[in-house]
Protein backbone atom coordinates (compact mmCIF):
# COMPACT_ATOMS: atom_id res chain seq x y z
CA UNK A 1 0.00 0.00 0.00
CA UNK A 2 1.22 3.59 -0.78
CA UNK A 3 2.03 6.15 1.90
CA UNK A 4 -1.12 6.80 3.93
CA UNK A 5 -2.39 10.91 3.95
CA UNK A 6 -2.09 11.92 7.62
CA UNK A 7 -5.67 12.26 8.75
CA UNK A 8 -6.23 8.91 7.34
CA UNK A 9 -3.83 6.67 9.41
CA UNK A 10 -5.68 5.77 11.92
CA UNK A 11 -8.68 4.18 9.89
CA UNK A 12 -6.26 2.57 7.72
CA UNK A 13 -4.84 1.21 10.98
CA UNK A 14 -7.99 0.52 12.22
CA UNK A 15 -9.34 -1.32 9.07
CA UNK A 16 -6.30 -3.69 8.48
CA UNK A 17 -6.94 -4.65 12.61
CA UNK A 18 -10.10 -5.85 12.40
CA UNK A 19 -10.67 -6.23 8.51
CA UNK A 20 -10.58 -10.35 9.77
CA UNK A 21 -13.72 -9.62 11.74
CA UNK A 22 -16.10 -7.77 9.46
CA UNK A 23 -19.11 -10.15 7.83
CA UNK A 24 -18.17 -12.11 4.59
CA UNK A 25 -14.54 -12.00 4.89
CA UNK A 26 -12.65 -14.30 2.41
CA UNK A 27 -15.30 -13.96 -0.02
CA UNK A 28 -12.91 -12.59 -3.02
CA UNK A 29 -15.58 -10.20 -4.76
CA UNK A 30 -15.92 -8.39 -1.34
CA UNK A 31 -12.43 -8.53 0.04
CA UNK A 32 -11.38 -6.80 -2.65
CA UNK A 33 -13.89 -4.14 -2.96
CA UNK A 34 -12.42 -3.57 0.34
CA UNK A 35 -9.19 -3.44 -0.61
CA UNK A 36 -9.78 -0.79 -3.45
CA UNK A 37 -11.70 1.52 -0.72
CA UNK A 38 -8.95 1.45 2.11
CA UNK A 39 -6.39 2.10 -1.04
CA UNK A 40 -8.42 4.91 -1.52
CA UNK A 41 -8.86 6.24 1.70
CA UNK A 42 -5.28 5.73 2.68
CA UNK A 43 -4.45 7.75 -0.85
CA UNK A 44 -6.22 10.27 -0.96
CA UNK A 45 -7.48 10.67 2.81
CA UNK A 46 -10.18 12.38 4.11
CA UNK A 47 -11.61 15.47 2.36
CA UNK A 48 -9.92 19.33 3.33
CA UNK A 49 -10.99 22.51 2.20
CA UNK A 50 -7.81 21.92 -0.92
CA UNK A 51 -10.64 19.71 -2.55
CA UNK A 52 -13.10 21.85 -4.95
CA UNK A 53 -16.31 19.69 -3.50
CA UNK A 54 -15.57 20.78 0.10
CA UNK A 55 -14.09 24.24 -0.35
CA UNK A 56 -16.32 25.72 1.75
CA UNK A 57 -16.63 23.15 4.25
CA UNK A 58 -13.62 22.79 7.03
CA UNK A 59 -13.27 18.87 8.37
CA UNK A 60 -10.82 19.73 11.20
CA UNK A 61 -13.30 19.83 13.56
CA UNK A 62 -13.49 15.93 12.60
CA UNK A 63 -9.94 14.93 11.44
CA UNK A 64 -8.33 16.29 14.44
CA UNK A 65 -8.84 13.22 16.29
CA UNK A 66 -9.42 10.42 14.90
CA UNK A 67 -13.14 8.62 16.08
CA UNK A 68 -12.54 5.30 16.78
CA UNK A 69 -14.94 2.78 14.93
CA UNK A 70 -18.05 1.18 16.98
CA UNK A 71 -18.69 -2.41 16.83
CA UNK A 72 -21.62 -4.14 17.95
CA UNK A 73 -23.02 -4.62 21.28
CA UNK A 74 -23.88 -0.73 22.46
CA UNK A 75 -27.22 -0.60 23.88
CA UNK A 76 -30.23 1.93 23.75
CA UNK A 77 -32.97 1.80 26.27
CA UNK A 78 -36.17 0.72 24.60
CA UNK A 79 -38.22 3.95 26.03
CA UNK A 80 -36.19 5.92 23.84
CA UNK A 81 -37.53 4.48 20.70
CA UNK A 82 -40.69 4.33 22.55
CA UNK A 83 -40.84 7.94 22.71
CA UNK A 84 -39.07 8.49 18.95
CA UNK A 85 -42.48 6.45 17.34
CA UNK A 86 -43.58 8.70 14.87
CA UNK A 87 -47.68 8.87 15.68
CA UNK A 88 -49.86 7.37 12.61
CA UNK A 89 -46.90 5.90 10.72
CA UNK A 90 -46.97 2.15 11.86
CA UNK A 91 -44.13 1.33 9.89
CA UNK A 92 -42.15 -1.82 9.95
CA UNK A 93 -39.00 -1.03 11.61
CA UNK A 94 -35.48 -1.21 11.97
CA UNK A 95 -33.44 0.22 14.53
CA UNK A 96 -29.68 0.19 14.66
CA UNK A 97 -27.57 1.34 17.57
CA UNK A 98 -24.03 3.08 16.50
CA UNK A 99 -24.58 1.17 13.07
CA UNK A 100 -25.64 -2.25 14.43
CA UNK A 101 -28.96 -3.62 13.94
CA UNK A 102 -30.72 -4.31 17.66
CA UNK A 103 -33.21 -7.12 16.22
CA UNK A 104 -34.68 -6.64 20.08
CA UNK A 105 -35.69 -3.09 19.13
CA UNK A 106 -37.05 -3.61 15.50
CA UNK A 107 -40.31 -4.51 14.81
CA UNK A 108 -40.80 -6.31 11.48
CA UNK A 109 -43.94 -8.03 12.16
CA UNK A 110 -46.45 -9.05 9.14
CA UNK A 111 -44.14 -8.37 6.75
CA UNK A 112 -45.16 -8.95 3.59
CA UNK A 113 -43.97 -12.13 1.66
CA UNK A 114 -42.52 -10.40 -1.06
CA UNK A 115 -40.63 -8.57 0.60
CA UNK A 116 -37.46 -8.70 2.59
CA UNK A 117 -35.66 -6.58 5.35
CA UNK A 118 -32.46 -7.86 6.32
CA UNK A 119 -29.29 -6.48 8.01
CA UNK A 120 -26.28 -6.51 6.02
CA UNK A 121 -24.08 -8.33 8.38
CA UNK A 122 -26.39 -11.19 8.45
CA UNK A 123 -26.78 -11.25 4.37
CA UNK A 124 -22.64 -10.78 4.08
CA UNK A 125 -22.40 -13.60 6.51
CA UNK A 126 -25.28 -16.23 5.05
CA UNK A 127 -26.15 -14.92 1.64
CA UNK A 128 -23.39 -12.57 0.50
CA UNK A 129 -24.19 -13.83 -3.00
CA UNK A 130 -27.22 -12.37 -3.48
CA UNK A 131 -26.62 -8.80 -2.94
CA UNK A 132 -22.33 -8.17 -3.90
CA UNK A 133 -23.59 -7.38 -7.54
CA UNK A 134 -25.62 -4.63 -6.47
CA UNK A 135 -23.15 -3.12 -3.04
CA UNK A 136 -21.22 -0.27 -4.99
CA UNK A 137 -22.90 -0.25 -7.94
CA UNK A 138 -24.46 2.59 -7.22
CA UNK A 139 -21.58 4.63 -6.06
CA UNK A 140 -19.63 3.79 -8.31
CA UNK A 141 -15.82 4.98 -7.27
CA UNK A 142 -16.30 6.69 -4.32
CA UNK A 143 -16.58 10.33 -4.42
CA UNK A 144 -14.36 11.25 -0.90
CA UNK A 145 -12.85 10.08 1.61
CA UNK A 146 -15.59 9.69 3.76
CA UNK A 147 -17.39 7.10 1.18
CA UNK A 148 -14.35 5.55 0.84
CA UNK A 149 -14.02 4.52 4.59
CA UNK A 150 -17.32 3.45 4.74
CA UNK A 151 -16.98 1.11 1.88
CA UNK A 152 -13.71 -0.65 3.76
CA UNK A 153 -15.54 -1.24 6.96
CA UNK A 154 -18.68 -2.25 5.60
CA UNK A 155 -20.25 -4.03 8.11
CA UNK A 156 -23.63 -3.78 8.79
CA UNK A 157 -26.50 -1.82 7.71
CA UNK A 158 -29.97 -2.15 5.89
CA UNK A 159 -30.90 -4.52 2.72
CA UNK A 160 -34.07 -3.72 1.38
CA UNK A 161 -35.43 -6.20 -1.11
CA UNK A 162 -39.23 -5.49 -2.82
CA UNK A 163 -40.22 -7.66 -5.56
CA UNK A 164 -41.50 -6.47 -8.82
CA UNK A 165 -45.44 -4.97 -8.82
CA UNK A 166 -45.31 -5.50 -4.98
CA UNK A 167 -46.99 -2.12 -3.21
CA UNK A 168 -45.79 -1.83 0.24
CA UNK A 169 -48.89 -0.67 1.86
CA UNK A 170 -47.21 0.55 4.97
CA UNK A 171 -43.50 2.10 5.19
CA UNK A 172 -40.24 1.61 6.19
CA UNK A 173 -38.92 3.14 8.97
CA UNK A 174 -34.93 2.97 9.23
CA UNK A 175 -33.95 4.64 12.87
CA UNK A 176 -30.52 5.11 13.46
CA UNK A 177 -29.60 5.84 16.73
CA UNK A 178 -26.21 6.98 17.63
CA UNK A 179 -24.26 8.33 20.82
CA UNK A 180 -25.07 5.04 22.42
CA UNK A 181 -21.30 3.77 23.44
CA UNK A 182 -18.29 5.76 24.82
CA UNK A 183 -17.48 9.37 23.85
CA UNK A 184 -15.37 9.60 20.05
CA UNK A 185 -16.96 6.70 18.31
CA UNK A 186 -17.80 6.60 14.47
CA UNK A 187 -20.63 4.17 13.20
CA UNK A 188 -20.42 3.68 9.15
CA UNK A 189 -24.04 2.07 8.27
CA UNK A 190 -24.56 0.63 4.52
CA UNK A 191 -28.38 0.74 2.97
CA UNK A 192 -29.04 -0.85 0.09
CA UNK A 193 -32.83 -0.60 -1.21
CA UNK A 194 -33.29 -2.95 -3.93
CA UNK A 195 -36.62 -2.62 -5.78
CA UNK A 196 -38.40 -4.60 -8.51
CA UNK A 197 -40.16 -3.86 -12.17
CA UNK A 198 -43.42 -1.37 -10.76
CA UNK A 199 -43.07 -1.77 -7.25
CA UNK A 200 -43.96 1.24 -5.02
CA UNK A 201 -42.69 1.95 -1.38
CA UNK A 202 -41.73 4.14 1.30
CA UNK A 203 -38.49 4.89 3.22
CA UNK A 204 -37.70 7.22 6.59
CA UNK A 205 -33.98 6.94 7.27
CA UNK A 206 -33.70 9.28 10.57
CA UNK A 207 -30.89 9.72 12.50
CA UNK A 208 -30.63 10.62 16.06
CA UNK A 209 -28.47 11.00 18.63
CA UNK A 210 -29.36 8.98 22.63
CA UNK A 211 -26.56 11.39 24.49
CA UNK A 212 -24.40 14.49 23.97
CA UNK A 213 -21.34 12.72 23.46
CA UNK A 214 -18.88 13.57 20.22
CA UNK A 215 -19.50 11.05 17.77
CA UNK A 216 -19.30 10.68 14.20
CA UNK A 217 -21.84 8.95 11.93
CA UNK A 218 -20.98 8.14 8.28
CA UNK A 219 -23.90 6.61 6.44
CA UNK A 220 -24.32 5.39 2.63
CA UNK A 221 -27.25 4.36 1.03
CA UNK A 222 -27.33 2.96 -2.16
CA UNK A 223 -31.07 2.79 -4.11
CA UNK A 224 -31.69 0.65 -7.26
CA UNK A 225 -35.24 1.51 -8.62
CA UNK A 226 -36.56 -0.69 -11.92
CA UNK A 227 -38.64 -0.27 -14.63
CA UNK A 228 -41.84 1.79 -13.33
CA UNK A 229 -40.76 1.18 -9.22
CA UNK A 230 -41.52 4.53 -7.43
CA UNK A 231 -40.48 5.31 -4.01
CA UNK A 232 -40.86 8.16 -1.72
CA UNK A 233 -37.48 8.69 0.66
CA UNK A 234 -36.74 11.02 3.66
CA UNK A 235 -33.70 11.61 4.97
CA UNK A 236 -34.11 12.83 8.99
CA UNK A 237 -31.17 14.35 10.57
CA UNK A 238 -31.60 15.51 14.41
CA UNK A 239 -28.56 14.48 16.14
CA UNK A 240 -26.91 16.05 19.16
CA UNK A 241 -24.85 19.45 18.59
CA UNK A 242 -21.91 17.48 19.16
CA UNK A 243 -22.76 14.86 16.96
CA UNK A 244 -21.22 15.05 13.06
CA UNK A 245 -22.93 13.60 10.17
CA UNK A 246 -21.62 12.65 6.54
CA UNK A 247 -24.29 11.03 4.42
CA UNK A 248 -24.43 9.67 1.16
CA UNK A 249 -27.47 9.14 -1.29
CA UNK A 250 -26.77 7.40 -4.58
CA UNK A 251 -29.58 6.44 -6.50
CA UNK A 252 -30.34 4.51 -10.65
CA UNK A 253 -33.19 4.81 -11.67
CA UNK A 254 -34.94 3.02 -14.92
CA UNK A 255 -37.24 3.45 -17.29
CA UNK A 256 -40.18 5.28 -15.46
CA UNK A 257 -38.95 5.06 -12.32
CA UNK A 258 -39.61 7.63 -10.18
CA UNK A 259 -37.90 8.80 -7.09
CA UNK A 260 -38.91 11.47 -4.56
CA UNK A 261 -36.36 12.02 -2.00
CA UNK A 262 -36.94 14.80 0.67
CA UNK A 263 -33.51 15.61 3.20
CA UNK A 264 -34.51 17.74 6.65
CA UNK A 265 -31.61 18.58 8.50
CA UNK A 266 -32.16 20.23 11.97
CA UNK A 267 -29.02 19.76 14.14
CA UNK A 268 -25.93 18.65 14.34
CA UNK A 269 -22.42 20.27 14.87
CA UNK A 270 -21.30 19.67 11.00
CA UNK A 271 -23.69 18.24 8.99
CA UNK A 272 -22.77 17.22 5.21
CA UNK A 273 -25.18 15.90 2.84
CA UNK A 274 -24.80 14.10 -0.79
CA UNK A 275 -27.01 13.29 -3.09
CA UNK A 276 -26.21 11.86 -6.66
CA UNK A 277 -28.74 10.66 -8.56
CA UNK A 278 -28.68 8.76 -11.89
CA UNK A 279 -31.95 8.82 -14.29
CA UNK A 280 -30.62 5.79 -16.48
CA UNK A 281 -33.55 5.06 -18.40
CA UNK A 282 -35.96 6.99 -20.72
CA UNK A 283 -39.29 8.84 -18.70
CA UNK A 284 -37.93 8.31 -15.19
CA UNK A 285 -38.36 11.09 -12.67
CA UNK A 286 -37.08 12.52 -9.66
CA UNK A 287 -38.19 15.49 -7.32
CA UNK A 288 -34.42 16.13 -4.83
CA UNK A 289 -35.94 18.60 -2.30
CA UNK A 290 -34.34 19.69 0.98
CA UNK A 291 -35.09 21.85 4.32
CA UNK A 292 -32.51 23.13 6.60
CA UNK A 293 -32.07 24.49 9.83
CA UNK A 294 -28.97 26.16 11.09
CA UNK A 295 -28.86 27.59 13.85
CA UNK A 296 -26.17 27.87 16.87
CA UNK A 297 -22.57 27.24 15.51
CA UNK A 298 -23.96 24.48 13.30
CA UNK A 299 -22.75 24.00 9.57
CA UNK A 300 -24.95 22.43 7.02
CA UNK A 301 -23.23 21.41 3.20
CA UNK A 302 -26.28 20.44 0.86
CA UNK A 303 -24.33 18.70 -2.49
CA UNK A 304 -26.61 17.68 -5.13
CA UNK A 305 -25.77 16.05 -8.83
CA UNK A 306 -28.44 14.90 -11.23
CA UNK A 307 -27.22 13.15 -14.40
CA UNK A 308 -29.37 13.45 -17.18
CA UNK A 309 -28.43 10.00 -19.20
CA UNK A 310 -31.35 9.03 -20.93
CA UNK A 311 -34.31 10.99 -23.47
CA UNK A 312 -38.07 12.46 -21.99
CA UNK A 313 -36.31 12.69 -18.08
CA UNK A 314 -37.34 14.94 -15.76
CA UNK A 315 -35.88 16.45 -12.72
CA UNK A 316 -37.11 18.97 -9.93
CA UNK A 317 -34.93 20.18 -6.96
CA UNK A 318 -35.52 22.76 -4.10
CA UNK A 319 -33.82 23.18 -1.18
CA UNK A 320 -34.46 25.68 1.07
CA UNK A 321 -32.69 27.00 4.26
CA UNK A 322 -32.91 29.30 7.03
CA UNK A 323 -30.25 29.95 8.83
CA UNK A 324 -29.66 32.20 11.92
CA UNK A 325 -27.37 32.79 15.01
CA UNK A 326 -23.48 31.89 13.44
CA UNK A 327 -25.05 29.49 11.25
CA UNK A 328 -23.47 28.37 8.13
CA UNK A 329 -24.44 26.60 5.16
CA UNK A 330 -23.61 25.57 1.96
CA UNK A 331 -25.90 24.77 -1.00
CA UNK A 332 -23.99 23.29 -4.29
CA UNK A 333 -26.54 22.13 -6.75
CA UNK A 334 -25.04 20.46 -10.27
CA UNK A 335 -27.83 18.86 -12.82
CA UNK A 336 -25.68 17.10 -16.02
CA UNK A 337 -27.64 16.95 -18.95
CA UNK A 338 -25.93 14.40 -21.62
CA UNK A 339 -25.93 14.36 -25.07
CA UNK A 340 -28.12 11.52 -25.42
CA UNK A 341 -30.55 13.11 -23.10
CA UNK A 342 -32.38 14.86 -25.73
CA UNK A 343 -36.11 16.78 -24.18
CA UNK A 344 -34.95 16.90 -20.77
CA UNK A 345 -37.28 18.81 -18.06
CA UNK A 346 -35.02 19.94 -15.45
CA UNK A 347 -35.70 22.58 -12.92
CA UNK A 348 -33.50 23.83 -9.88
CA UNK A 349 -33.91 25.83 -6.84
CA UNK A 350 -32.07 27.20 -4.15
CA UNK A 351 -33.69 29.87 -1.67
CA UNK A 352 -32.36 30.81 1.72
CA UNK A 353 -33.52 33.27 4.33
CA UNK A 354 -31.36 34.92 7.00
CA UNK A 355 -32.48 35.87 10.30
CA UNK A 356 -29.24 37.12 11.71
CA UNK A 357 -26.14 39.45 10.09
CA UNK A 358 -23.63 36.89 11.09
CA UNK A 359 -25.47 33.54 9.57
CA UNK A 360 -24.19 32.71 6.13
CA UNK A 361 -24.70 30.59 2.63
CA UNK A 362 -22.64 29.97 0.38
CA UNK A 363 -24.88 28.93 -3.00
CA UNK A 364 -23.89 27.37 -6.04
CA UNK A 365 -26.34 26.05 -8.73
CA UNK A 366 -24.63 24.90 -11.92
CA UNK A 367 -26.17 23.30 -14.96
CA UNK A 368 -24.05 21.79 -17.91
CA UNK A 369 -26.13 20.70 -20.94
CA UNK A 370 -24.81 18.74 -23.99
CA UNK A 371 -27.81 18.37 -25.53
CA UNK A 372 -29.75 20.56 -27.75
CA UNK A 373 -33.16 19.84 -27.14
CA UNK A 374 -34.19 20.77 -23.67
CA UNK A 375 -35.83 22.80 -21.07
CA UNK A 376 -33.40 23.31 -18.02
CA UNK A 377 -33.94 26.54 -15.27
CA UNK A 378 -31.87 26.79 -12.31
CA UNK A 379 -31.19 29.77 -9.67
CA UNK A 380 -30.64 30.61 -6.42
CA UNK A 381 -31.52 33.17 -3.42
CA UNK A 382 -30.48 34.76 -0.34
CA UNK A 383 -32.65 37.26 1.37
CA UNK A 384 -34.38 38.35 4.88
CA UNK A 385 -37.91 38.23 5.78
CA UNK A 386 -40.27 40.43 3.74
CA UNK A 387 -40.81 43.53 5.73
CA UNK A 388 -43.84 44.46 3.52
CA UNK A 389 -45.63 40.83 4.96
CA UNK A 390 -44.05 41.63 8.33
CA UNK A 391 -45.50 44.91 8.46
CA UNK A 392 -49.01 43.57 7.37
CA UNK A 393 -49.18 40.96 10.17
CA UNK A 394 -48.31 43.82 12.69
CA UNK A 395 -50.65 46.25 11.71
CA UNK A 396 -53.29 43.18 12.25
CA UNK A 397 -52.26 43.15 15.71
CA UNK A 398 -49.77 40.25 15.79
CA UNK A 399 -46.59 40.51 18.13
CA UNK A 400 -43.48 41.33 15.71
CA UNK A 401 -42.08 37.68 16.99
CA UNK A 402 -45.18 35.72 16.20
CA UNK A 403 -45.22 37.31 12.78
CA UNK A 404 -41.52 36.41 12.21
CA UNK A 405 -42.16 33.14 13.27
CA UNK A 406 -45.08 32.65 11.21
CA UNK A 407 -43.28 33.74 8.08
CA UNK A 408 -40.28 31.71 8.81
CA UNK A 409 -41.95 28.51 9.41
CA UNK A 410 -44.27 29.44 6.02
CA UNK A 411 -41.01 29.52 4.54
CA UNK A 412 -39.64 26.20 5.45
CA UNK A 413 -43.46 24.42 4.59
CA UNK A 414 -43.19 24.73 1.46
CA UNK A 415 -40.64 21.62 0.93
CA UNK A 416 -42.25 19.55 3.65
CA UNK A 417 -45.38 20.02 2.56
CA UNK A 418 -44.76 17.93 -0.45
CA UNK A 419 -44.15 14.84 1.72
CA UNK A 420 -46.51 11.93 0.60
CA UNK A 421 -47.08 10.70 3.58
CA UNK A 422 -49.57 12.20 6.02
CA UNK A 423 -48.27 11.03 9.85
CA UNK A 424 -44.62 12.00 8.43
CA UNK A 425 -45.12 15.05 6.78
CA UNK A 426 -46.83 16.49 10.61
CA UNK A 427 -44.01 14.73 12.15
CA UNK A 428 -41.59 16.55 10.36
CA UNK A 429 -43.71 20.07 10.33
CA UNK A 430 -43.72 19.62 14.09
CA UNK A 431 -40.23 19.21 14.63
CA UNK A 432 -39.26 22.13 12.18
CA UNK A 433 -41.67 24.57 13.61
CA UNK A 434 -40.42 23.79 17.55
CA UNK A 435 -36.43 23.87 15.73
CA UNK A 436 -38.04 27.57 14.70
CA UNK A 437 -39.66 28.29 17.55
CA UNK A 438 -37.07 27.76 19.77
CA UNK A 439 -33.80 29.25 17.73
Amino acid sequence: MSSVVENAAAYVAAQQDTAAQLPGYGLAELDAGRAAALEQLSRQGLPSQQDEDWKYTSTRSITRAAFKPASAGATCPSDFITQSVIEGLNPYRMVFVDGFLSAALSDLEALPTHVRLRSLAQVLSEDATSVLPKLGQMLGDPPHGFAAMNSAFVADGAVVEIEAHQHLERPIELLFVSGCGDEGLVSMPRTLVLMGEGSQATIIERHCSLKEVRSLNNSLVEIDLGKGAVLDYCSLQSQSDRSFHVGGLFAGLAESATLRATTVSTSGALVRNDARINLNGENSTVHLDGCYLVFGRSHVDNHTHISHNRADCVSRETYKGVLGDRGRAVFHGRIVVKQDAQKTDSEQSNQNLLLSEEAEIDTKPQLEIYADDVKCAHGATVGQLDDLALFYLVSRGVKRETARRMLTQAFAADVLDRVESVPLRQYLQSLAFDRLSNA
